[in-house]
């Protein structure tokens, strides 16, 4: 049987993007906006009229995707998940973040490395067997090809109808009971 190919997202599922990037909005604009708070994926709809899409901005800031925190238990599962599947992180990227997250992959993933590393804004036109995302609009074009696309749950993807999990260590669970605690 051919080993199965898992993409799986970089920001908010990997790494905690959305916990750095409010506290930079919440320090320049006095708010406390959090991940919890957003009901879609559109963040402009809830910030500060005076911020608005600015807070895009934050986004391009050097720094910002270098030093993002690895979410719990991810690194630990990619690690044991990389000794049965093919795994590639696709992720789209903004000016200063596609070296910022290839060095951030090279210092915290050395084991899946650069070169597993995609970037692209249609995932859904990078083969693999599962993507593993919390962007809606990915995991809808994902399923629309027919493939299994699995939610980081967020209260922004729960429109989405996709089997989700809370956690990396529910995300382990999944794919092993999907495809087998085959061993490597």
């Amino acid at each position: 049987m051919r080993q199965k190919t898992l993409l799986i997202d970089m920001d908010s599922v990997i790494c905690d993007l959305m916990t750095e990037w409010h506290k930079r909005y919440n320090q320049e604009y006095n708010d406390d906006l959090s991940v919890e708070k957003l009901l879609c994926w559109d963040s402009e709809k809830y910030v500060k009229q005076k911020c608005g899409l600015k807070i895009y901005d934050f986004l391009d800031e050097p720094g910002l995707f270098l030093n993002l925190k690895p979410i719990e238990n991810s690194i630990e599962v990619l690690q044991r998940l990389h000794t049965k599947f093919n795994i590639f992180i696709v992720t789209s990227s903004r000016t200063y973040a596609y070296t910022e997250k290839e060095q951030w992959v090279e210092k915290l993933l050395p084991f899946i490395g650069k070169n597993q590393l995609i970037f692209a804004h249609k995932k859904e036109m990078i083969r693999g067997d599962l993507l593993f995302d919390d962007a809606p609009h990915h995991l809808l074009a994902f399923t629309e090809t027919n493939r299994l696309a699995i939610a980081m749950d967020y209260p922004y993807n729960r429109s989405v109808n996709v089997p989700r999990v809370s956690n990396w260590l529910e995300f382990e669970q999944f794919v092993n009971e999907k495809w087998g605690k085959r061993d490597g």
